[in-house]
């Protein structure tokens, strides 16, 4: 099976890092997916759940990401995704999560919100 290798970084460290056979990602153009072999791209990453299906010594599995902002860029089976604030579905303290939901309602603050609603779709595994 062909891989493409990824990198998810965020501006305070290495997220994650391996093989791959699919990437989604939700870019300022609409969702993407990219695969070995895709066309080189750069793009400007949107909040949302960022989607790895990867390959390699742990066996196929699913990784999801919360991503908020940043690019994302393709080359020679390399992707990269660069962003300003990313997050591993499994170190996402769902509770927090949706207490900074209700609070970024109350204050009638959008951006908070959506930055709390990508969190939780990234923990119950939704794009």
């Amino acid at each position: 099976m062909a891989e493409l290798h990824v990198e998810l970084v965020a501006a305070d460290r290495q997220v994650w890092s391996g093989e791959a056979s699919l990437v989604v990602a939700r870019t300022s153009s609409g969702d993407i997916g990219v695969m070995p072999g895709h066309q080189p791209l750069l793009g400007v990453l949107q909040s949302g759940p960022v989607t790895i299906r990867t390959t390699g010594e742990g066996g196929d599995g699913t990784v999801v990401a919360a991503v908020h902002g940043g690019f994302i860029s393709f080359a020679d089976n390399k992707l990269s995704l660069l962003a300003e604030i990313a997050e591993l579905s499994d170190e996402i303290d769902v509770q927090r999560a949706e207490r900074a939901l209700e609070r970024a309602k109350s204050d009638a603050d959008a951006a908070a919100e959506r930055r709390a609603d990508v969190r939780l779709r990234a923990v119950a595994g939704v794009h």
